[in-house]
């Protein structure tokens, strides 16, 4: 535990309050004063848990010291999965020690099946009614496959059960004054883009926002700029959120930076759309990934290549 940090923290934190900046019944603290080119970062809890696993640790089992190395990588704040109100109820404390925030979260759903869905709205509500009471602005949830890794797609009937849950469970966080940011695998790439473009054509803009992942997106569709970027111009305006991940060749980079994906063209197509989403980093590794540094090390690199390519957002 590096001291020196938890002491400038503990700084900042007794000013803040001073000046009545933060409130523990709100907005989450802020760590340290931002030049104003600089753009708030989050983590994916999934990024932590996967460069956790190659170095035999689990990052959910010993969340604290998680959370310290989240701190230590520069990172403004964490996406955590929360499938219960128990859940945000665990973290929350841990990530306000931490001077982290929870602008957003992920949490799963299963809305294709109607004996499912009303279930899974209920649940995420729940969920979502705690977050909001501690600053969380952004839901974000990827709708189930009919199971996951396999070579299934759902029907037509299926995708517009599931476009109608989609826009319900939109309706019902928009009245706790939250946002629905609809996020997507390769999976739903499949098929012409099927289930897709159906979740963006059949749903109410104003009730349903987009979390553009955009590598999941590249890679979907065969590893295709193209498609990615004809994705921004029909839906950019939607996009309230992005996760960030990288590849070298196809295959995922250690850190976030130069590679397939040209983000910086990605930033100057959504500044040019007036877009300023959420920027949440899902720096992740697989088989062929190098590996050549620790998870804060990786992080904290990816953070300053963000900070370059993004702020001027």
């Amino acid at each position: 535990m590096n001291v020196r940090r938890l002491s400038r923290r503990s700084f900042v934190f007794a000013a803040a309050a001073i000046a009545g900046f933060a409130a523990l019944s709100g907005r989450a603290f802020s760590r340290t004063p931002r030049a104003s080119n600089r753009v708030h970062v989050a983590s994916n809890e999934y990024s932590w848990t996967v460069f956790y696993a190659r170095e035999n640790r689990n990052f959910k089992q010993s969340l604290d010291a998680g959370l310290t190395d989240v701190a230590q990588s520069e990172l403004n704040g964490l996406e955590p999965f929360c499938e219960n109100p128990e859940e945000v109820d665990r973290i929350v404390p841990l990530l306000k020690r931490h001077g982290l925030e929870m602008r957003s979260l992920y949490v799963n759903s299963t809305l294709h099946e109607p004996d499912k869905a009303d279930a899974s709205i209920e649940q995420i509500l729940a969920v979502a009614r705690k977050a909001k009471a501690v600053g969380t602005r952004f839901i974000v949830t990827n709708p189930s496959p009919i199971r996951w890794a396999g070579p299934e797609n759902k029907d037509d009937k299926q995708l517009r059960t599931q476009a109608a849950a989609v826009e319900k469970l939109g309706r019902e966080l928009n009245r706790l004054g939250l946002k629905l940011a609809y996020h997507n695998h390769d999976m739903e790439l499949r098929n012409g883009a099927r289930e897709f473009h159906h979740m963006m054509v059949a749903t109410d803009p104003a009730l349903v926002s987009l979390c553009l992942d955009a590598h999941w997106i590249y890679r979907g569709t065969g590893n295709s700029s193209i498609a990615l970027f004809d994705i921004v111009e029909l839906y950019g305006s939607r996009v309230v959120e992005v996760h960030l991940r990288q590849s070298q060749s196809g295959t995922w980079s250690e850190t976030f930076g130069e590679g397939d994906i040209d983000y910086a063209r990605l930033a100057a197509r959504l500044k040019a759309k007036r877009v300023k989403p959420h920027l949440v980093l899902e720096v992740a590794v697989e088989k062929g990934t190098p590996k050549t540094l620790d998870p804060v090390a990786a992080h904290r690199k990816s953070v300053e290549y963000v900070q370059r390519v993004f702020g001027g957002l």
